[in-house]
This record gives structure tokens, sequence and C-alpha cells, in this order.
């Protein structure tokens, strides 16, 4: 028989908790106009031939699926996503992890250091795209001036090196950044790097400071070596940390959309080369108006995020300890 706590039976108890819900009832209406009714309304439209150029519309059950894996630049823009993904993902948690473990040292100026790294992540997507694009530009851009100064002056020492034997060992030609099909995910991934790390940053060094310091005293009394330490010590005991940043990694870089539309000027990098998942929902929905076409796309994307943090989470199981 289960029994009904002492104060649950008390008039003060129910008059309290339902005043509790009339205060909060303002949030639960905003949640539920701006985030549950787009979502039930998104799936409901992903079932119909939904056009806002048009008002009726019609239902065609799953044909919206269907036509989505047979269209190719669909297919493309799943390919560049995925391709993103494994680029952007590993790159910017291993550089993020390296700088943490450098900032936890006790080196001088940690403070300045953890906010120069910091700044990227609270700079407008916008206004740090812009940047970027004068930096990849091919006449003047200052990523093509670095790449020709370090030419020459290796082609300086070289030549001073063999006597003026070798005098052009590196020719650069400037590189076209923004139109070489080619370079359009490896320039995003540069960006998205340089972005996203400073956030990754904080919160491995946030999981770092956790690690009880009497764990690698022990560990240097048995002798373990500064990599010992950190492969068996370190790692293993900021693996929620690592977890965390993994899964917001993901989902972050399956949402790429801005720095593509503003890097590109509303295009999706030259032969679509840029195309990603969300850009080929934003240019059903709101440039050809099929809001149908453009749920079931959406819905394919929460699809194949839900099924990689499924596999993150079943791999948690045996990879990440969470101290008792």
């Amino acid at each position: 028989m289960v029994r009904i706590p002492q104060k649950m039976k008390s008039k003060k108890y129910w008059i309290d908790t339902l005043w509790a819900y009339i205060y909060l009832l303002p949030a639960f209406i905003i949640l539920g106009l701006f985030n549950f009714y787009p979502v039930v309304k998104s799936i409901y439209m992903s079932f119909f031939d939904w056009s806002l150029l048009r008002q009726e519309q019609f239902f065609i059950g799953f044909q919206n699926y269907q036509k989505l894996m047979a269209d190719n630049t669909f297919r493309q823009a799943i390919i560049n996503t995925s391709t993103y993904v494994v680029l952007y993902v590993p790159l910017t948690i291993g550089l993020a992890l390296f700088v943490a473990v450098l900032l936890n040292s006790k080196i001088k100026f940690r403070g300045a250091y953890r906010l120069a790294f910091f700044i990227p992540w609270i700079t407008s997507p916008v206004a740090a795209s812009m940047v970027w694009r004068w930096i990849y530009n091919h006449h003047y851009g200052l990523l093509n001036m670095i790449i020709t100064s370090i030419a020459n002056n290796l082609n300086t020492i070289i030549s001073f090196l063999s006597f003026g034997k070798f005098t052009e060992v590196f020719q650069f030609t400037n590189i076209n950044w923004l139109m070489d099909p080619k370079w359009t995910i490896p320039n995003i991934v540069m960006i998205g790097v340089w972005k996203y790390m400073g956030y990754n940053v904080v919160i491995f060094l946030a999981g770092l400071q956790n690690v009880p310091q009497d764990i690698y005293e022990a560990a240097e009394v048995d002798g373990a070596t500064s990599w010992q330490k950190f492969w068996k010590v370190t790692l293993p005991l900021i693996s929620p940390t690592t977890f965390f940043v993994s899964i917001i990694s993901i989902i972050g870089a399956f949402k790429l959309f801005t720095e593509i539309y503003v890097l590109y000027t509303g295009r999706p990098g030259p032969l679509n080369s840029g195309m990603t998942i969300v850009y080929y929902v934003y240019r059903m929905a709101f440039e050809r108006y099929r809001m149908g076409y453009a749920s079931a796309a959406a819905y394919i994307l929460f699809g194949i995020i839900f099924i990689f943090t499924l596999i993150q989470m079943s791999a948690a199981k045996k990879k990440v300890h969470y101290s008792s």
C-alpha cells in the first residue's frame, strides 16, 4: 500500500502548489507557443504538399521523405554536413583540450589567455564571418599574405645557405579560397574551430580543476611520467566533460548555416560545395516556400542527430567514468 506523505494531506500544501503553477503559467504559455507548437506543427506539415504560394494544402503522406532520399542536392547536403562534422568536431575538441591543459598549469597571464580564447565565442557569427571573408580574400586577404611571406622568408634562408644556388624553392600563387570548391569545407572548419574552441576550453578547464591533486601526487610517487598521468589519470577523470563537449559540438556542427550564408553572400558556396542540411531547409522554406518539404528535411536532420546522440550515449556507458 502506497503511503501518502503527511504534508500532502494538508490544504495549505495544495494551495501553495496551485499558486506555484499559476506563477509558472506565463512560462508554460511561452514555451508552448514558441517551442512545442512549432514542433508539432512542423511534424504535421511534413506530411503535406504545403506551399505558402497557395491556400489549399494536400496530404501526401511520406512522399516528401521519399523525394528527399532521391534528391541529389539533399544527398550532397548530407555529405557536406557529415564531412564538416568529421573534420570540425575532433579538431576543436583536441585543440580545446590541449589549450585547456596548458592554461591549467602555472603560467603567467593565465587570465589574459583565457579571455583571448573566449572572445571569439562571444563574437557575433555574422561579424566573425565578415572578418574571415576579408581574411580569405583572393587579392589582399591576410591568409594569402601570411603564406606568401613565409614562402619568401624560406626562400631567402635557403638561398643564403646554398650560396645563391637555390633561390625559389617555394613558389606560392595566391589561392582563391572563396571560389575553389575544394576549399569550402576547410574554410568553414577553420572559422568554426577559431570561433567555438574557446567555449570548449572553458568547459575543459572546469573539468580539469575538479580533478583531485592527491591522485596526481600518488601517480608521481608511483613513478608516472607526465604523459602517463595525462593518459591514465586526467582523461578518465574528465571523461564526463569530454562527453558533454562532444555532444554539444556534434549538435552545433550539424546546425551549420550562418557562417556559410555570410561568407558566400547568400550562396551555398561554389557548385553547392557548402550546401548543408540546414541551408537546404532554409532554401526550401524561405526561398521556394515549400514548407512541407523543408519540414521533412528538418526531421531527417533531427533523426541523424538523434542517432549520433544514441551512439555517443551507448559508448559513454563504457568510456565515461562518473566519480561517486
